[in-house]
């Protein structure tokens, strides 16, 4: 089998024969000898390959290679004389697998990130995507071990639901219905009845509710998964799809839920730097100066514990003229969130205890009857990155709290049914797993750190 790049320059000596397939980053060609670094995206770097007139090939097929061809090299492997590099392989054959055309747009110069999410399937071939997508890699690899190492079982949650779990009305709709005349009722309504499921439909925002389902029988588990939000937005921290990690535990109040969170995140931070360090130096040095330090701080530190109430003091005591005024009973921003961890602690932070009025109805109502059992972990530079709650394990609290918020108890009729049969305090949170790859690289836009970004008015690739 093929060595990886990664592997070739992971030996400890020169010598022996190695053979490289990949795409062609750089080329450069002299009358007496042509310079060729090749990457298969297996690390950072790339081999360089050195290929000599002797070639049979050379004149012809050598010498006309150019940026993203994709070639073929067996040679020996010898220590390289340049700066900057440990290795070099002296090429004994050179194949061409395939061209690239003239209009090729991956040439050797710096490219817009927007210009690079306008041709998605060649962007992950530059440095600084190829880096993200690794990095995604590990911290998905790590999200996966932090769980089974815990004897989480992982649930696979339904995409397409009937269930709203956060209650703010902005799903994507499933439906087989012919949209130019879909079956009415009588009073002139599409019917859904006469949909495939015989009912609406629609992708899920959140694999929580089911993953509770889970939690009621085997104690902890974990969703990972694809989630859908049909906003209209339109900034650099929202996605119309992004990936969702969200356990869930019986037999857990916040506290357990806040002290699981922070330990989630700091594991999979860790990972990170550790699988990938030279993508971690690449971001560090072009992307966001500094980040490495803002990493290893969050690792290192315990994080603060705070109430909403308090937080709220701090916000208004903190002489900031804030875009989005501060008081008691009012949702905050991010600009709120990042003073908090950025200025005042200058660490991660859990908030908790929220207004009940500002959160969903499935959240453990506080015995003053105004705030619930939530949570929010705020991060520097990002704000928000993981939420989560206590949930409300007491029927007749939920079926209140699902009366004042307007929903039918018929559509909820099997998550009511486990508050009368076996419940327990239990509790959980979610993390966009976009959000935290985004924190863990620097990069400025959610879009770049998901291979093929769902936005408003964009399904490409």
């Amino acid at each position: 089998m093929t060595e990886s790049v990664r592997e070739i320059l992971a030996r400890p000596a020169a010598g022996g024969g190695a053979r490289v397939r990949g795409w062609v980053k750089t080329a450069r060609h002299s009358k007496g000898v042509s310079f060729l670094e090749v990457s298969d995206g297996s690390c950072f770097d790339g081999l360089q390959v050195v290929a000599a007139p002797e070639l049979p090939n050379f004149e012809s097929e050598v010498r006309r290679i150019g940026t993203g061809w994709a070639v073929d090299v067996e040679g020996e492997l010898a220590d390289s004389p340049g700066k900057g590099q440990r290795f070099e392989l002296q090429a004994r054959s050179v194949a061409i697998v395939g061209e690239t055309g003239a209009d090729y747009p991956l040439q050797k110069k710096r490219h817009s990130f927007e210009f690079l999410r306008d041709i998605a399937h060649l962007r992950p071939r530059t440095n600084t995507i190829g880096a993200v997508l690794r990095v995604r890699n590990a911290a998905s690899h790590a999200v996966h071990s932090f769980f089974q190492e815990r004897g989480f079982v992982q649930l696979h949650a339904p995409v397409i639901t009937a269930s709203d779990c956060e209650g703010a009305g902005e799903m994507f709709r499933v439906t087989t219905l012919d949209p130019a005349s879909p079956p009415r009722g009588e009073g002139g309504e599409v019917d859904y009845a006469q949909d495939f499921f015989g009912r609406e439909a629609f992708l899920t925002v959140s694999g929580q509710l089911e993953a509770e389902i889970g939690a009621a029988a085997l104690s902890n588990v974990y969703t990972f998964g694809p989630t859908f939000r049909a906003e209209n937005s339109n900034t650099s921290r929202h996605l119309s799809e992004f990936w969702m990690v969200e356990p869930e535990m019986a037999f857990c109040d916040l506290e357990g839920n806040a002290e699981l969170a922070e330990a989630f995140l700091k594991h999979v931070i860790r990972a990170v730097l550790e699988r990938c360090p030279d993508d971690m130096a690449f971001f560090n040095e072009r992307i966001e100066k500094g980040v490495l330090d803002t990493l290893a701080h969050v690792v290192d530190s315990p994080f603060e514990r705070l109430s909403y109430s308090e937080a709220v003091e701090i916000l208004e005591a903190s002489g900031r003229d804030f875009d989005f005024p501060v008081k008691w009973g009012a949702d905050l921003q991010s600009e709120h969130e990042r003073f908090l961890a950025e200025e005042h602690v200058k660490r991660p932070i859990v908030v908790t205890d929220y207004p009940k009025n500002i959160k969903p109805f499935y959240m453990y109502v506080n015995d003053d009857g105004r705030s619930v059992r939530a949570m929010d972990v705020l991060v520097p530079k990002v704000g928000e990155i993981i939420g989560g709650s206590q949930r409300e394990h007491r029927l007749e609290v939920l079926e209140a709290r699902m009366q004042e918020q307007g929903l039918s108890q018929d559509d909820y009729w099997w998550y009511l049914d486990l508050r009368r049969h076996g419940s327990v305090p239990h509790a959980g949170f979610g993390l966009g797993f976009e959000r935290v790859v985004q924190f863990v690289t620097g990069m400025a836009n959610i879009r770049d750190v998901i291979p093929f970004p769902r936005v408003p008015g964009s399904a490409e690739f």
